[in-house]
């Protein structure tokens, strides 16, 4: 890669590490907010992607000093809305995951074409786990039997 690319790439490997430490905090918080008969489930989910999100900015943070940049201490966008109701979560999850999603893209786009494998594959991975979280979070916001994609 360029030199271009490489401050390109280290700025949106920080932006992904960004959104991805507010994942962190925003399912932490997700989970303390759940209450009703499904709770523990969604709590065990909502951790999980916690932790999800916690492994991923550590793998963007690996990258950025990689490529010789200086992993940031900043963290993404953080929305409360107050509203705890499980759809409401969810619902700000879907969003979430999309931030992340178009960041991943992002990255795959200035890697395409062979200025780094390396980027290219780990773009590619990272929107297939993204697009799966997405997927994920669409299918909780159906209603039982609905098959068509819950649209916001």
């Amino acid at each position: 890669m360029n030199d271009t690319d490489t401050k390109n790439a280290i700025e949106i490997l920080n932006r992904i590490m960004e959104v991805e430490l507010a994942g962190v905090v925003r399912y932490t918080h997700y989970s303390l907010m759940v209450y009703g008969y499904n709770r523990l489930p969604i709590v065990d989910w909502m951790k999980s992607n916690a932790q999800e999100g916690l492994t991923h900015a550590h793998r963007a943070g690996e990258l950025v000093t990689l490529l010789g940049g200086h992993p940031s201490l900043s963290i993404g966008k953080l929305l409360e809305t107050a509203k705890h109701d499980i759809g409401d979560i969810l619902r700000e999850s879907l969003e979430h995951e999309k931030t992340a999603l178009d960041a991943y893209y992002e990255l795959l786009k200035l890697t395409e074409g062979g200025t780094s494998v390396l980027l290219e594959e780990y773009a590619r991975e990272m929107i297939v786990e993204e697009e799966m979280h997405l997927d994920s979070v669409n299918k909780m916001l159906r209603h039982p039997g609905d098959v068509e994609a819950f649209k916001t």
